[in-house]
């Protein structure tokens, strides 16, 4: 249904300076001579990447998982603790960065810096981009997004969370946190807005620095309360949405249970503490993969070289939003139409032989030059490539935009990683979300809460596809201002 794809009822502000995420201008992209002709790759017996992932698809655990919310609620320093705490940074790396960041007089800020490498980043005490990691807990391999929290990051946050299975949402429980980061100008509403809009479905919302109020029960259930009221009217499911009261930076209830906090002592399983983080990561169901579509992999980052060698090769990072590819296969650049051949995959850090929809990966191609790609720029199937348009129609939901949308309202339209210049030509049409009645059509303006029919058009030409045949590449987003003022889904490529 309409309100399955659709979100509805939403409040939405947030006031700042855009900034466009860096990308060549992909609709100019032109093959080079030199690399037009693909390097043929050695013979190697093809294998049935569907009928194998079939047969281990029980046993396959990966997940990618974006940390969201408002800058300082304590995402970076909660994760970098639960990486030390699981065995991922050693003690000697971790005294390193405390020393470190007492002499800059961010002394609290270690754990964060696990997460948070850059100078800037540390001497600011922002994350600005996302940061990756990896961990596993008992029964699921996860890829770590860290999303940045400040409003002016949010094409960085969009671009982490488009790649994202599940989230986990962090909020300031401290005295005036909370309200800081939800009420007003916060980031935690329009994070949580936008994660279910680029299809995230399942969320643990982590309640951190609840030691700062002693653990009071009080407190935590306001929160609850609060955020699962307005977690349900984005369209998250009341069972999706859990909560755990942890403390980042004192490590409480992050990889153990908090059996020695004796102010924690009302959140219960029955006899026993409640679970911890880790044990409601590990509870997160692994989504419907389309693994036997037309390989689609949008991308995130490329650099020339790659783990098999770097003579006549280059890397491109991404998640596989749709179907599979295996070392060997011939693979065609969108937009410009370049070939070059798969020469080494790496799948979570380790050396594969083939991946599949929903896999983060590096793959090595041969044949390519590096002025051949750009971010947002998509590797797909060479007889099934995907469509690269300056013209669509799209189903939005309206936010709460300081100004109406009328026709030839300006925008940028955010696609996985990449936001082009675009605007909305036209309102074809306002309709109900629940029963898909057309109310208007050829409406002068559209308000906060309506649902349309858009006709849109960018500057430069954008890989997309029809939301009903490959869902990442089929919805977007719409920014004006420093602003989210849309979401929606792309019915239409003209």
């Amino acid at each position: 249904m309409l309100r399955d794809t659709l979100i509805l009822g939403i409040d939405l502000f947030a006031r700042s300076v855009e900034p466009v995420v860096p990308a060549k201008e992909i609709s100019q992209l032109k093959i080079s001579e030199a690399a037009s002709e693909p390097t043929t790759a050695k013979a190697r017996r093809r294998i049935d990447v569907v009928a194998e992932y079939e047969k281990t698809q029980e046993q396959r655990n990966a997940l990618n998982l974006v940390v969201v919310g408002h800058v300082d609620a304590g995402k970076s320093t909660l994760m970098g603790h639960l990486l030390y705490a699981l065995g991922q940074v050693n003690e000697r790396t971790l005294r390193k960065f405390e020393r470190e960041a007492e002499k800059i007089g961010k002394g609290s800020f270690a754990y964060a810096w696990v997460l948070d490498e850059t100078d800037e980043e540390r001497a600011r005490g922002v994350t600005m981009d996302i940061a990756t990691s990896s961990f596993e807990t008992a029964h699921r391999r996860f890829t770590l997004l860290d999303a940045p929290g400040h409003r002016d990051f949010v094409p960085n946050m969009i671009s982490g969370a488009s790649r994202a299975d599940v989230a986990v949402l962090v909020v300031d429980a401290s005295t005036g946190g909370f309200e800081s980061g939800f009420d007003g100008d916060g980031q935690t509403r329009e994070h949580a807005q936008l994660i279910r809009a680029l299809g995230v479905r399942q969320v643990v919302v982590a309640v951190n620095k609840l030691d700062m109020v002693q653990w009071n029960a009080d407190r935590y259930t306001e929160i609850v309360g609060r955020l699962q009221t307005f977690m349900q009217g984005c369209g998250f499911l009341r069972d999706n949405v859990r909560f755990v009261p942890v403390s980042g930076l004192g490590g409480v209830n992050l990889a153990q249970r908090a059996s020695d906090v004796a102010e924690l002592a009302w959140y219960r399983d029955g006899d026993s503490p409640g679970a911890c983080l880790v044990e409601l990561l590990d509870t997160f169901e692994q989504p419907q993969r389309a693994v036997a579509g037309a390989f689609r992999l949008a991308v995130t980052d490329f650099f020339r070289g790659g783990t098999a060698g770097s003579a006549g090769s280059v890397s491109a990072s991404g998640r596989i939003a749709q179907g599979n590819v295996q070392v060997g296969d011939t693979i065609t650049v969108v937009p410009g139409g370049a070939s070059g051949v798969v020469r080494a995959i790496d799948v979570g850090f380790e050396a594969q032989d083939w991946a599949v929809a929903g896999d983060e990966v590096v793959i090595q191609v041969q044949g390519l030059d590096m002025q051949q790609l750009a971010l947002g720029a998509v590797l797909c199937a060479p007889e099934q490539p995907i469509t690269a348009v300056t013209c669509f129609e799209a189903q939005i939901a309206v936010f709460d935009p300081a100004v109406p949308i009328t026709n030839g309202f300006p925008a940028l339209v955010h696609v996985q990683s990449v936001s082009v210049p675009g605007s909305v030509r036209r309102i074809i049409e306002t309709f109900d979300a629940h029963t898909g009645e057309i109310k208007r059509r050829n409406p002068r303006h559209i308000r906060k809460g309506a649902t349309a029919r858009v006709e849109i058009v960018t500057e430069a030409a954008l890989c997309l596809e029809l939301f009903k045949d490959a869902k990442d590449l089929g919805r977007i987003m719409l920014r004006r201002g420093g602003e989210t003022v849309a979401a929606g889904i792309v019915t239409a490529l003209k």
